[in-house]
């Protein structure tokens, strides 16, 4: 029976799964992942201030997502071993402990610490969706709910800042952490209650030797890309070491994944050219157009004065549309089955939005920043789930979890480095500018890692000020610059995409569970979920 069938009957899947309540269920928690990237956006200015961490101020997100691009690919495939239900209420458990501890944070090592408890859930809540969405329906089918997916990303966004700025305003910065419990609860009923594929139990062990290696390679080159030209020079040998090892862990891991039984990322899969250029595409997404949208804060709350609720506000135009470009894709993607155009425009159109944000500085008027905003968001919307789901399109059904796992991966693997590698060249330009703009002796006794506060920022004279803002928003310029050539490469990888149409039925038909009876060791064994 087809998925469309079955939710005709009464809206249950072949499976025993109530669709609408298990769909539900997934896009809040997709929801809430998102959420927690963009609501943490607009109060990290006043987490800093108030912890005094205007150093640490990328770990915060840098420290999630590290942890959540480790254990993307190790939940996907987890999910194709032991079941999706089993993986998705784990990760989820995990992240509503992380919100929670992160809720009650008294310092800057704390919360880090704790984002990175949120992380390691927070990685097998998107991997877990598209999973679910996979195993339930086919590709054409899927798009339905991929752009619902979509949708759910672009309305995070769009809500996430200002509702961040709210929190923090209304009630305190630990509610947007907070926020996460009751809503998290909900979405563990939901899973819990009515979800029920089978879970495939494979005799195998797992390929501990690809996470130890996979794991090494991510934090070594997101240490490297974040202390390299800030915390040390280019040529120091903790950033030579950082590289080497980098370099290492890749080879060691390239070596793992050839010999283990069941390898964290099949290398069969970069056979096809889709799946290797939608996850560099995907990796690209991630390191400007998620990597960014910290510094845009930055520049909204430090630049242009405006407090969190306000720049939640402000932020609002772009996220829109995100909305608008990220819905009208999935719906034409959906009619036709063809999808290469859309990546192929966004990276196009981010071009033109980075080269507007570029110029901005603390005299360009706040209309005219939302309005290079609007582009930049415009863009990110095209290609939020494209690569995705082109990947998915050629994925064999046993690989389903690594593929998408590997997906999810390389949009967290590009947010890490493109969080640490944007706060580099901020860093790296923001005490000389403080230098050149303010007058000396004018910030004497107040503390540098807390001129993102309001407070302190109100408690200067007017001068002082702007000098300060002047000096931000000339770090913030260079940011924006990097992120050109970057989209440059994603625009030739996009153009090398095949325009193939997305699949109508699942490969080889509709998967079929094994029998209770059946025990042997190479194949799948179902247990209800």
């Amino acid at each position: 029976m087809s998925a469309p069938t079955a939710q005709a009957a009464g809206g249950v899947h072949p499976s025993g799964t109530r669709i609408t309540p298990t769909m539900v269920g997934c896009m809040l928690a997709a929801f809430l992942a998102i959420l927690d990237t963009q609501i943490v956006a607009t109060a990290l200015p006043r987490i800093v201030g108030d912890l005094h961490g205007i150093d640490l101020f990328a770990w915060v997100t840098i420290a999630y997502v590290i942890a959540s691009s480790v254990t993307t690919p190790i939940y996907g495939k987890l999910g194709d071993l032991f079941g999706r239900k089993v993986t998705f209420l784990s990760a989820m458990t995990l992240f509503m402990l992380g919100s929670a501890l992160s809720g009650v944070s008294g310092s800057m090592e704390q919360l880090i610490t704790f984002r990175v408890v949120q992380g390691m859930g927070a990685g097998g809540i998107f991997v877990s969706v598209l999973s679910i969405i996979g195993d339930l329906f086919t590709p054409r089918e899927g798009s339905k709910y991929y752009g619902m997916f979509g949708m759910i990303f672009a309305g995070a966004s769009l809500a996430g800042p200002a509702v961040g700025g709210v929190l923090t305003d209304t009630l305190s910065w630990h509610w947007v952490f907070l926020v996460n419990l009751p809503l998290g609860a909900t979405v563990v009923f939901l899973l819990a209650r009515y979800l029920h594929l089978p879970r495939w139990v494979r005799q195998s062990s797992l390929d501990y030797a690809g996470i130890v290696t996979l794991s090494g390679a991510i934090v070594s080159s997101t240490l490297l890309t974040s202390w390299a030209g800030v915390q040390y020079s280019w040529t120091s040998p903790r950033i030579i070491g950082l590289g080497v090892t980098a370099v290492l862990c890749v080879a060691l891991f390239i070596a793992a994944e050839s010999h283990a039984e069941e390898p964290i990322v099949p290398l069969r899969l970069f056979k096809d050219s889709t799946f290797t250029l939608s996850l560099l595409g995907t990796i690209v997404c991630g390191i400007v157009f998620v990597g960014s949208v910290n510094f845009l804060a930055l520049y909204v709350q430090v630049v242009t004065g405006a407090s969190p609720t306000t720049s939640g506000f402000v932020l609002l135009p772009m996220m829109l549309g995100l909305v608008l470009s990220s819905v009208g894709s999935a719906r034409i993607i959906r009619k036709t089955g063809t999808y290469k155009i859309f990546p192929v425009l966004s990276m196009a159109l981010g071009i033109v939005g980075a080269l507007l944000l570029s110029t901005m500085d603390a005299s360009t008027p706040r209309v005219v920043a939302v309005l290079y905003m609007v582009v930049f968001g415009f863009a990110s919307g095209m290609s939020a789930q494209v690569f995705t789901q082109a990947a998915q399109n050629t994925a064999p059904p046993e690989d389903l979890g690594a593929v998408s796992g590997v997906a999810t991966f390389g949009r967290s693997f590009g947010t890490s480095i493109g969080i640490s590698l944007f706060a580099s060249v901020f860093y790296g330009r923001l005490n000389d500018e403080i230098t050149a703009h303010v007058p000396a002796g004018a910030l004497r006794g107040v503390d540098h890692d807390s001129l993102s506060s309001q407070s302190v920022l109100d408690s200067l004279a007017a001068p002082v000020r702007q000098a300060v803002e002047e000096a931000y928003a000339a770090a913030l310029h260079p940011v924006f610059v990097t992120a050109v050539p970057i989209l440059a490469a994603g625009l030739l990888i996009t153009l090398c995409l095949k325009n193939l149409t997305l699949r109508s039925r699942h490969h080889g038909g509709e998967r079929e569970p094994a029998s209770a009876t059946d025990t042997a060791p190479a194949g799948p064994s179902p247990e209800t979920a």
